[in-house]
């Protein structure tokens, strides 16, 4: 009893997130706290730019989530197949279907993600384009 009622507090916690994420804009709210990273070093980590990629996309923009964090946009979907499946596995004791992977494509992605990056960061055309926003002033 007290497993689901953690599982429905998640869920909760989720669905206002997602809400406060579409009715709130990351870039001009406040609400947000900025990535510690580029607050710490100026540099951009793999994943900034998410929010606001995330909020474009509750909006149905692609093309300005697209510019403020590409990695978001190809990787989103694979993060949701695997929540819904964490939930579902929680709520019924079987998951969506699992495929498996091997190691050499798990270090494929970590690998990618580390150097999305490196690339974003370099002031170098195109590689500049990477940096969030970026691509929005073409």
């Amino acid at each position: 009893m007290a497993k689901n009622r953690l599982l429905a507090a998640m869920l909760a916690v989720c669905a206002a997130g997602v809400v406060m994420l579409r009715v709130f804009d990351p870039a001009t709210s406040g609400i947000f706290p900025p990535c510690p990273v580029h607050y710490l070093t100026g540099w951009y980590c793999p994943g900034c730019g998410s929010l606001r990629a995330i909020h474009q996309l509750l909006h149905g923009d692609l093309r300005a989530a697209w510019a403020l964090n590409p990695l978001t946009v190809v990787l989103l979907p694979f993060l949701t197949y695997g929540l819904a499946s964490f939930v579902l596995f929680e709520i019924r004791g079987q998951g969506l279907p699992q495929p498996f992977l091997r190691a050499g494509w798990i270090r494929a992605l970590c690998g990618a993600i580390i150097l999305f990056g490196i690339v974003r960061n370099l002031p170098l055309h195109p590689f500049e384009l990477l940096a969030p926003g970026a691509m929005l002033r073409f």
